[in-house]
């Protein structure tokens, strides 16, 4: 089956008794126990539950791999998933990780990380002759995320997956943005996949969760202990929305797609924009091995203006675009990564980690894009009046 017909097919569940068309929510915390000496297939929804399970199977089955493990914790469960990955790697060993990351990822790795004895380095991903130089025998573990938030740069999956075992380490891949509808690093060689499922999984912002995909049984085996042991595993109830949004991922990325690929060669031919970060543009430095690993560039969109704050007029006079973090779902959000999503980078690794502070990060949505282009449109037209009119005085002040 095509992957956009598995989307639809693989969230039925043939197990159900009374063959609900939905898969029932086993919102329950406890099973009953066969007798006192026997358990059942499942007996307490912290350890497994049957929604969870069929998401995990979904998602497994959707990125080519062994298993899967949805997490939850609080309301960061993706960066729960990440922390159970982070965790493969033990006291004395070392993460070497991309340098253009998710804010609350850099903050994971250089504030919890090393507090555990792990040492975290940074490299240039997108290079693989970098992440070879940069591995030792004490890396474990490569992470890295592909195109990158919020610069969009893309990494060579199959090279930089070639180079981590050559030095024996892991590759764990943040598949967040282009899901498996668009991408399926484990084909490529990752050894895990990881996804906030908050975003393109779920689609509709209406669910925190997490996942890891492992490709080998042994290493889902070691992530599934985690999940149990540290009590992170996703409710039900979270299981089920995430199983329904799930169905039509194929539909909304298609569209959302579409929409961004118009709104980056909009943005493109406007002087008012300085630089627009897209892969899917014809011309940008990751188009061609974008184009080599994954069947479409996601929903996002990045560009820089020149100016900081004319970058935060443009945002705040968006109509049609959320002010909101996150990505992935059927309504646009505009943001300013280095003041929002990625605020938590630690300071001293801004230079190298942060992204510029006039970037803004567009994540498209279902809308129509006539609309969109419109909001855009004006909204550029009134972030660069508001620019003219603030500096008509300080000239007059100076006379």
């Amino acid at each position: 089956m095509k992957i956009a017909t598995r989307c639809v097919r693989q969230a039925c569940d043939d197990r159900d008794p009374y063959g609900a068309v939905v898969p029932p929510i086993y919102q329950t915390a406890t099973f009953r126990q066969p007798t006192a000496l026997d358990c059942g297939e499942y007996d307490y929804s912290r350890t497994a539950n049957p929604t969870r399970a069929l998401l995990e199977e979904q998602l497994a089955a959707l990125e080519g791999g062994a298993d899967g493990a949805a997490f939850a914790s609080s309301f960061s469960s993706g960066m729960a998933a990440l922390a159970a990955v982070t965790r493969l790697a033990a006291a004395g060993e070392e993460i070497l990780a991309g340098d253009n990351l998710y804010g609350g990822t850099a903050r994971l790795l250089a504030q919890v990380a090393p507090r555990q004895g792990i040492r975290v380095r940074w490299v240039d991903a997108t290079d693989p002759g970098a992440v070879a130089a940069a591995l030792t025998p004490a890396t474990r573990l490569v992470l890295i995320e592909t195109p990158t938030n919020p610069l969009l740069r893309v990494v060579d999956l199959a090279a930089v997956a070639a180079a981590a075992h050559a030095g024996g380490a892991l590759l764990a891949v943040d598949n967040s943005l282009l899901s498996p509808y668009l991408q399926r690093p484990l084909a490529l060689g990752a050894d895990l996949v990881v996804h906030s499922a908050t975003k393109a999984l779920c689609g509709h912002s209406d669910v925190s969760a997490g996942a890891v995909v492992a490709a080998d049984p042994e290493l889902h085996r070691r992530i599934a202990f985690l999940q149990n042991a540290e009590g992170s595993g996703l409710a039900p109830f979270d299981a089920w929305l995430l199983l329904r949004g799930m169905k039509t991922l194929a539909l909304r990325v298609e569209r959302q797609c579409a929409t961004a690929a118009r709104v980056a060669a909009w943005l493109a031919g406007d002087p008012r924009v300085e630089r627009v970060h897209y892969p899917g543009l014809p011309g940008d430095p990751g188009c061609e091995r974008l184009r080599r690993q994954a069947s479409g560039a996601g929903p996002l969109v990045s560009f820089t203006t020149g100016d900081p704050d004319r970058s935060r007029r443009l945002v705040e006079a968006l109509r049609l675009f959320t002010i909101a973090v996150s990505f992935g779902g059927v309504g646009s959000v505009a943001s300013l990564p280095r003041r929002m999503s990625h605020a938590s980078v630690p300071p001293e690794l801004a230079d190298r980690l942060a992204p510029p502070p006039d970037l803004v990060r567009l994540s498209l949505g279902i809308e129509d894009p006539d609309d969109l282009l419109e909001d855009l449109d004006r909204a550029l037209a009134a972030a660069t009046l508001g620019m003219t009119e603030v500096s008509l005085p300080a000239a007059g002040a100076r006379e």
